[in-house]
């Protein structure tokens, strides 16, 4: 009897040994998610606490965001809930980053350009999606009911209006 065949067929097994090793690594080094875990209802959306506008969002009045993963003024990707009230015009702004947006409760009139304009409106009920290019200016209404939207980006995020005078961070009051 010979021993050799058995220390051959280790040797022909060390190139998967060795990758199963540095899976495992990979995995054991892998950080845990810091995603929350979070189930809400149409009702519940409506009803959850919204905050102060975060970067990104219009700046006007009223205008809340809950901020659902990541930070909208650092890099990363970021998901936020937009709420809206009830007769709400957004004029017209860009942000640097592309964002895709789920319209969630209440119908919301969104429409591209520089400049605000009721006949470029589309109305866009619950379930719809719309993008918002990177540095495509773009506009929004909401009528009789308020709106949510979840706007998801990859950040820093920001928010200019194409008329400065239209930015209420610049308005006196």
């Amino acid at each position: 009897m010979t021993h050799g065949g058995g220390s051959r067929s280790v040797l022909k097994m060390l190139p998967t040994l060795a990758m199963l090793l540095a899976a495992a690594v990979a995995v054991a080094a892998a950080p845990a998610s810091s995603l929350q875990e979070m189930r809400l209802t149409p009702a519940e959306v409506r009803e959850e606490a919204f905050g102060a506008a975060t970067p990104g969002t219009s700046g006007l009045a009223g205008v809340r965001t809950k901020v659902l993963l990541g930070d909208p003024g650092k890099a990363g990707l970021y998901a936020i809930l937009l709420f809206v009230p009830a007769h709400t015009t957004i004029q017209a702004h860009s942000h640097k980053d592309d964002r895709m947006a789920t319209v969630v409760t209440g119908t919301w009139s969104f429409g591209y350009g520089e400049h605000f304009a009721d006949a470029a409106l589309k109305r866009l009920p619950p379930g719809s999606v719309y993008a918002e290019p990177g540095g495509r200016h773009h506009f929004a209404q909401t009528g009789d009911d308020p709106v949510v939207v979840q706007i998801t980006g990859f950040g820093p995020t920001d928010t200019t209006y194409f008329n400065p005078a239209d930015d209420p961070k610049k308005q006196t009051h």
